[in-house]
């Protein structure tokens, strides 16, 4: 596809050799794809910093009008791209061309609802308005603002190609707060983030935006993550990956000179709570809607349900059952690369070589390179007790069922648990009361809470919490999906007996936006 160049964008120009560096890779058939791609080296990576920096002090003035325009004509720029988008994004991927269309609609969708969110912003403008015949002191003119960090670095992600990489919700959140970005594309989909970087980048001209206000970054070596994290410029990373390697960059981030904050999403197990008359009233019915939330993406999703806690009775047993059955017949999956594969079959054999853990059936064996095959295991609630490694996440199609003695032995194992992105209750109202203390004491593990549904899927909205205790995320007050999510990439900073002429228009008595006096 001559769209293609395998150039790195930096301050609006495509720049680079791709002699020397790697190339696109099909993981379904197990080839090389023919689109070659620079590695970025010091000196690109040192520009496209720079870029952004220099962006910055033009973007940082522009009116929530300017920037809601920009993150539209974005969206309708990715929206264009239609089925190109699509069939490079599944050669690279072997995701299917359903889900990547439904993945392109939502990487628009939340572009849009940034821009909404700019034009009609939901939280009004506080204002503490002076007082100055108040006794002993008087009190001065306050009015709160929020300016953005500066530069943000972005991670693409392996499993969300659209919504988590060049133009995902870190992207959008951090052109939304006025902050200019440098992505570190992913390598497992190259080419699709060079047709996205391309869209936006015509977006950019159409609006006529900072040139540096959008940079892309290509590269395979952990030096060029680790030093874009180091770049002084860089004032805050949005992260989405695997616990090791976020780790590394979170550790990175805060030992520099200016610590910056580290905003990663590192993955969960994401539990399902089955209580015991649901269980025993919907047992079939349980087991196969876990059976589908836990094959959607071959189990990539980072909310897939990998462990399932219930007290031992015959409900439980019908659900195995029912469970073993579904997956013997499950086929295997292509994963997203071969090195997830890998990853998953030797943490899928840890898991069921562990002492006290029981392999409970497989899916249809693997007939060909970078699949998986579905698993579920089992254990008893004393067994997870003991070993807390088996609260590890095992990224891929695989389901671990802890049965529990009683209501204290599962309690004490909620409380064990470590942060989680999500967890569902299935049960019924009066049963979810009686057992209050249950889901009260797994609301403390979790980012979002759900009742009586599956978590794969993440709604982009207002309210949405897409982050957890440690390990889920490495910052629980905050979000990667949803309008929340443009905090992380600005400070408060508070306006005191400013003129009215240096106000901001929001800030003014001047301003129609919404505004909390007192």
């Amino acid at each position: 596809m001559n769209q293609i160049s395998g150039q790195h964008l930096i301050n609006g120009l495509w720049v680079g050799e791709p002699n020397g560096g790697f190339s696109s890779f099909d993981p379904e058939r197990n080839e090389p794809l023919p689109w070659h791609f620079c590695d970025a080296s010091t000196g690109e990576l040192e520009a496209a910093v720079n870029a952004a920096d220099c962006a910055f002090m033009e973007y940082r003035l522009w009116s929530a009008e300017q920037r809601a325009q920009l993150l539209e004509a974005m969206a309708e720029a990715i929206d264009a791209l239609g089925e190109t988008l699509t069939r490079v994004a599944t050669r690279e991927t072997a995701l299917p061309e359903a889900r990547l269309n439904g993945e392109r609609g939502r990487t628009c969708g939340q572009l849009r609802l940034f821009a909404r969110q700019l034009r009609e912003p939901k939280q009004p403008a506080i204002i503490d308005l002076a007082q100055p015949d108040r006794h002993p002191l008087p009190k001065p003119d306050i009015r709160l603002d929020h300016l953005p960090l500066g530069p943000v670095a972005v991670f693409g992600a392996s499993n969300f190609p659209l919504a988590f990489s060049a133009a995902g919700g870190d992207t959008a959140s951090a052109l939304a707060a006025g902050c200019p970005v440098v992505v570190k594309g992913h390598p497992a989909h190259p080419a699709t983030t060079e047709l996205v970087a391309r869209a936006m980048l015509a977006a950019m001209e159409k609006v006529g935006a900072p040139r540096g206000v959008f940079n892309l970054l290509q590269g395979q070596s952990p030096r060029l993550s680790q030093d874009l994290v180091r770049a002084p410029a860089i004032q805050a990373v949005g992260f989405t990956g695997s616990f090791k390697v976020g780790q590394v960059l979170s550790q990175i981030a805060a030992g520099r000179p200016q610590p910056i904050p580290f905003f990663g999403e590192l993955g969960s197990l994401n539990p399902q709570l089955l209580l015991p008359e649901k269980l025993e009233q919907d047992a079939e019915a349980l087991a196969e809607q876990q059976h589908g939330s836990m094959m959607m993406g071959q189990g990539q999703f980072c909310t897939s349900p990998g462990l399932v806690l219930m007290i031992t009775g015959a409900g439980g047993e019908r659900y195995l059952t029912r469970l073993s059955n579904l997956i013997e017949q499950q086929g295997p999956g292509t994963m997203l690369t071969p090195g997830i594969a890998r990853a998953y079959a030797e943490s899928a054999d840890q898991l069921i070589s562990s002492e006290g853990v029981t392999l409970v059936t497989q899916g249809q064996p693997c007939t060909q390179a970078n699949q998986s095959r579905a698993l579920v295991a089992s254990c008893r609630g004393d067994t997870l007790l003991a070993n807390p490694d088996l609260l590890e996440e095992v990224f891929g199609p695989c389901t671990l069922v802890v049965t529990f003695d009683g209501r204290e032995q599962l309690l004490q194992a909620i409380r064990t648990l470590p942060g989680q992105l999500t967890a569902s209750v299935h049960g019924s109202e009066p049963e979810m009361q009686d057992e209050r203390t249950l889901v009260m004491e797994l609301a403390y593990r979790v980012g979002r809470l759900i009742a009586n549904q599956m978590p794969t899927g993440v709604e982009v909205c207002h309210a949405m919490q897409h982050g957890g205790p440690w390990p889920a995320s490495t910052h629980s007050q905050s979000t990667s999906v949803g309008a929340e999510a443009i905090k992380r990439f600005t400070r408060p900073l508070a306006w005191q007996n400013l003129p009215q002429s240096l106000l901001p228009q929001h800030l003014s008595d001047r301003s129609t936006t919404p505004q909390l006096r007192y």
